[in-house]
């Protein structure tokens, strides 16, 4: 499938004349952080094809509607199919590799998944930016299992699925020339799980204009979560938390387990589904604090919060870690159980009016998309003049 109209112009664009480039990504089915990602890259390479293993422009909002988008044979899939990627399993590690991708000289992928296991010419540079190994087979297998378990399949044949899964992995990450992390945390975890080095590259967060009204304290009426609604960012332990605290809760974003989410939760808790930037730009400015109870890799909605002033309250591991100064730009809890969430909450509101609001969003700064433009494209330099 190919889907073109008029090019957006983007007159600070440097894409190498003599170089044919091509893109490619996972899904193009929701907006996250990792379509920020591309959406930065789509930027810096205007003419850049994006390849991509299904596409929805209706749910990527025409984020993408000015380019030359290529599909794989899932598109062709029926909808209830494409809506339940773990259906799709048995064809995914395949997907990828039925891109035809011979003409290019340069492909980036962005791949949280799939997207890195393109097979490319020898003469093809292939730079992988990675958001993560692939979870539901390494770091986070036995979760995955033990809900497989639950939905009725055999531990078996579940445990067979992802062995086969694991080892294709494997071999997919030995394929790009070049790896690229999106965090000091998943560089680490790509040295254990692939035994592969590569350069941290933090990803894009857009900086907004501050000129809407910024309340004090006392007018800053919830607390806030903008995530994927997903099993392993922890939400439900958000949830429980405020249940326990009876502090307003606004929850912003789609995924799986929104209705599980929904049955949980109190009649202080909010759900706002998804939201534009313009709109989430005045949610983040009426929030006291972020809370974010789940491990990732990185976390570009808390640094969003950080560009309001709105300081952080997060589980004290992965790439987290990277971004917050304890006591400065937000506090942690060691673990993601609701009663640890309740502690930091607690000790936040103490000493709520502690802190420095510009402090916070000079902090957040050094996210920003352009600083990710810069370095990934010394980086593409680099590597394209020593070829």
């Amino acid at each position: 499938m190919n889907t073109k109209t008029d090019m957006h112009d983007n007159s600070t664009a440097r894409q190498p004349i003599h170089l044919r480039v091509a893109l490619v990504h996972d899904f193009l089915v929701d907006l996250g952080g990792a379509e920020r990602v591309l959406e930065a890259m789509a930027e810096m390479f205007p003419e850049a094809p994006i390849y991509t293993l299904i596409y929805d422009k209706e749910k990527t909002k025409g984020k993408f509607s000015g380019r030359d988008v290529h599909t794989s044979f899932l598109q062709k899939f029926p909808g209830f199919l494409k809506r339940r990627r773990k259906l799709l399993l048995p064809f995914l590690p395949v997907a990828p590799e039925t891109f035809d991708l011979r003409d290019f000289d340069l492909v980036v992928s962005s791949s949280g998944a799939w997207s890195k296991g393109i097979i490319s010419r020898l003469n093809t540079i292939h730079i992988s930016y990675m958001h993560s190994p692939m979870r539901f087979v390494w770091d986070k297998n036995e979760e995955y299992l033990l809900e497989q378990k639950k939905a009725g399949i055999t531990n078996f044949f579940s445990r067979l699925v992802t062995s086969y899964i694991r080892l294709w992995d494997k071999m997919a990450a030995d394929r790009p020339d070049y790896l690229v992390s999106n965090s000091i945390y998943t560089k680490k975890r790509l040295q254990k799980y692939y035994g592969r080095e590569s350069e941290v590259i933090y990803p894009p967060v857009n900086h907004v204009a501050y000129n809407m009204k910024r309340g004090t304290v006392s007018e800053k009426k919830y607390f806030l979560v903008v995530s994927r609604l997903s099993p392993y960012k922890k939400i439900d332990n958000a949830i429980l938390a405020f249940n326990k605290l009876r502090l307003p809760l606004v929850i912003v974003g789609t995924g799986s387990q929104e209705k599980y989410l929904r049955s949980i939760a109190g009649q202080n808790v909010k759900f706002f589904g998804w939201q534009s930037d313009e709109k989430l730009s005045e949610i983040y400015a009426g929030a006291r604090a972020f809370v974010f109870p789940g491990v990732d890799d990185f976390g570009i909605a808390p640094v969003e919060a950080m560009n309001h002033g709105i300081p952080i309250l997060a589980v004290k591991k992965g790439g987290i870690v990277e971004i917050i100064e304890e006591r400065k730009t937000g506090e942690f809890f060691d673990f993601d159980a609701p009663y640890k969430i309740v502690d930091c909450v607690n000790k936040f509101v103490e000493k709520e009016s502690y802190y420095d609001k510009k402090y916070i969003q000079e902090s957040a700064k050094k996210f920003s998309k352009e600083k990710f433009k810069e370095e990934l494209e010394r980086y593409v330099d680099q590597i394209t003049r020593s070829a």
